[in-house]
């Protein structure tokens, strides 16, 4: 029997504030601010005093910010 798209798709991994701590290097602190300027990604809620924030989207922060490091350009173009 075929399996459809959904079915075949991996659940989404999530990861524990410190996790994302621990993978991008960053505090808490910063975290939370960057949250709130709309420079990270924002977590999602897992009960009542839980949140996470998926992999995939802390995977693609970090390639943004290595992109953005090694092109010296980037963040000035229009």
């Amino acid at each position: 029997m075929a399996r459809t798209a959904r079915e075949k798709a991996e659940p989404p991994s999530i990861l524990r504030r410190k996790q994302v701590e621990l993978r991008t290097g960053l505090s808490r602190s910063t975290i939370y601010a960057r949250i709130q300027s709309n420079q990270f990604p924002k977590p999602i809620r897992l009960g009542a005093r839980a949140v996470g924030w998926l992999e995939a989207e802390i995977d693609e922060w970090l390639e943004r910010q290595v992109a953005r490091t090694r092109d010296p350009f980037a963040g000035y173009r229009e």
